[in-house]
């Protein structure tokens, strides 16, 4: 069903740059995914970062806020929650970008294996604290 703002667009477009890479990739992004979809079924899925360099563009879900992105490169699936810094990680999930002051990824290499439950509460925690920041957002408005 299609809802006429481009979400059906940036799935099907999500669903080919998967295919497309028919390897390990492509099944780690997917399963990334289905976890994200799982954890929030309302979320949203874009394609961002569109450029020559990357005309693919960049799988992004989002709810109230970017959640995280799905970035593919050569060795790796980088999971980068846009604001990672704010968030527990108890499982330690987070194991690139660890210096910056609101970024986390998770690097994942072929081979590697996603905890689906620390990974589903992770995500869960990057939505409420986008819930929070509009939230506070639309206090300081009023």
């Amino acid at each position: 069903m299609a809802t006429g703002d481009g979400r059906d667009d940036a799935s099907a477009r999500i669903d080919r740059i998967v295919a497309e890479l028919g390897d390990w990739r492509g099944a780690t992004l997917q399963r990334a995914r289905e976890l994200i979809r799982r954890a929030d079924p309302g979320v949203v899925e874009e394609v961002k970062w569109v450029k020559p360099s990357n005309p693919a563009g960049v799988p992004t879900w989002s709810h109230a806020g970017i959640i995280c992105t799905g970035e593919v490169h050569k060795g790796t699936v980088k999971l980068t929650f846009a604001h990672g810094a704010a968030l527990d990680d108890p499982a330690g999930l987070f194991n690139a970008g660890l210096g910056g002051n609101a970024r986390r990824a998770i690097d994942l290499r072929e081979g590697d294996r996603l905890d689906a439950r620390a990974f589903t509460a992770l995500v869960r925690a990057a939505i409420a604290h986008n819930a929070a920041r509009a939230a506070a957002r639309t206090r300081r408005v009023r």
